[in-house]
């Protein structure tokens, strides 16, 4: 071990100096410094979530597992009050969230559509104009079941 640091001095930068007979000039590469590109995604059948109420719309579309690749919404896109649930709205939105899922290849959707909103049909309309091949619409709008208990009787 002695004879090892004798003949080569390791500087404070990370290289390996040559003192006596052997010269060595090795330089460790600093990897932390460098960035490692992401691969991006590659997902080419994912779930569109349509969300209509009377007062707005949002739609996301995530991979098959639930991960979110993209979403808008009407008041993303600066419509405001009664117009962000129009189908007029619905469709923009539509064309935001292909522009942002593009990158990830997708090609099928399936659709999930929640609400009652007027947007619901302009969405899957969108959707299916812009290249996107449709494999299921399934209407997942919570239905109440008798409701809530109501309140007692008013006596007089």
């Amino acid at each position: 071990m002695s004879e090892n640091k004798s003949q080569e001095e390791i500087n404070t930068v990370g290289e390996k100096v040559a003192t006596s007979d052997s010269v060595v000039t090795e330089k460790s590469e600093a990897i932390s410094s460098r960035r490692i590109k992401k691969s991006k995604r590659q997902v080419y059948r994912g779930q569109a979530h349509i969300q209509c109420t009377y007062n707005n719309t949002i739609i996301t579309v995530t991979d098959m597992h639930g991960g979110v690749l993209g979403w808008s919404s009407a008041g993303s896109l600066n419509f405001k009050g009664a117009k962000k649930s129009t189908p007029y709205a619905a469709a923009q939105i539509v064309a935001d969230v292909i522009e942002k899922v593009k990158k990830n290849q997708v090609k099928e959707v399936e659709v999930y559509v929640k609400g009652v909103g007027s947007g619901r049909e302009a969405a899957i309309r969108a959707f299916a104009n812009n290249g996107f091949d449709i494999i299921s619409i399934k209407d997942m709008t919570p239905i109440p079941h008798n409701g809530c208990r109501p309140r007692r009787p008013r006596r007089v």
